[in-house]
């Protein structure tokens, strides 16, 4: 299943943070073969598809507002993947992705692997309230609109 090239812990983690919504860590780990590394920078897609309909045709898009969540909720995920390859112990680690090569140490947790920890909870919690916030302030936006018309 996997490869025997040692993957390690902290590149798997930062590519989950930067690139995530590309897949890029996915492809790191499982390689290109994986689906879900595929449907990463699909469903970003749609969602930056979103964000330009909002640029086109202003905030009252309601195809944007349903799609840029999407973005959003994909840049939460790919942090939480971030946070789980991170907080991984080092024997879980080697057991799941350096399985075929034995007595590697690619699992160690260091600095960099708790950076990349400290910045995913930052970035994934702000992303994930921003893309709730945004759906819900648009949902009763939309609610209301709808009450005004059927009142007139």
């Amino acid at each position: 299943m996997h490869s025997s090239i040692p993957k390690n812990k902290t590149t798997a983690a930062w590519l989950a943070l930067i690139f995530g919504q590309l897949g890029l860590h996915r492809i790191y780990l499982f390689g290109m073969k994986d689906l879900w590394a595929w449907v990463h920078p699909l469903i970003a897609a749609i969602g930056w598809w979103g964000v330009h309909r909002v640029q086109l045709y202003g905030q009252d898009d309601q195809v944007a507002w349903l799609l840029i969540p999407l973005l959003g909720f994909t840049l939460a995920a790919t942090s939480i993947t971030a946070i789980y390859y991170g907080l991984m112990p080092t024997e879980k680690w080697n057991a799941t992705y350096n399985a075929a090569a034995p007595g590697t140490a690619s699992g160690n947790t260091n600095w960099l692997t708790i950076g990349a920890v400290v910045f995913a909870l930052l970035f994934g919690a702000v992303t994930l309230m921003s893309s709730i916030a945004f759906s819900f302030q648009r949902y009763f936006e939309y609610q209301v609109e709808e009450a005004r018309k059927i009142s007139q």
